[in-house]
């Protein structure tokens, strides 16, 4: 379960064929700081987003998330964490799309509250993992719906140890 008074980590990442999230959260358990998952939202980008270029896939990826994690980011601290260096660039533009300029309005809501970490490539496995094999776009996805009011309130979910979470990768 969250502790709403300790910083959330949110992960993410884009790629050609889906959308990856994953809010992570770290606690004193036994008197050491573990960092362990809150949940994993994915989806499958949609034809017109596959033609997006890498920087707006990536936009795209965290507005998503924000919209879809709102139950848990609102108001709370928290670390986003991308392996997309450019992510601060994107949110100082000078004269953005429309499309970028909506993305850009709906990011600094969380603006004063979201600390941006640049993580390589190769070390950021989770959200990558997420976005290589979204989840189709049905509506059993709970992260996919077709309305974009729909935000994630609650998922169960079980701690996977780090042992256990790299038999994925």
């Amino acid at each position: 379960m969250p502790d709403w008074k300790l910083p959330f980590k949110l992960y993410i990442d884009a790629c050609g064929e889906g959308l990856g999230a994953a809010l992570h959260q770290t606690q004193i358990i036994n008197d050491k700081p573990v960092e362990g998952p809150i949940c994993f939202i994915s989806r499958q980008v949609k034809p017109t987003e596959a033609r997006n270029i890498a920087s707006q896939r990536e936009f795209l990826c965290l507005v998503w998330a924000l919209e879809k994690l709102h139950y848990y980011l609102d108001r709370t601290v928290f670390d986003l964490i991308t392996d997309y260096n450019a992510v601060k660039s994107l949110l100082n533009m000078k004269s953005p799309s429309r499309h970028m300029l909506r993305w850009q309005i709906t990011i600094q809501e969380h603006g004063g509250n979201m600390n941006i970490v640049h993580q390589y490539g190769n070390i950021h496995r989770n959200a990558d993992v997420l976005s290589r094999w979204a989840l189709e776009n049905t509506p059993e996805n709970p992260a996919w719906v077709p309305q974009e009011e729909h935000h994630i309130e609650g998922i169960c979910t079980t701690y996977i140890g780090t042992e256990s979470f790299n038999k994925f990768q």
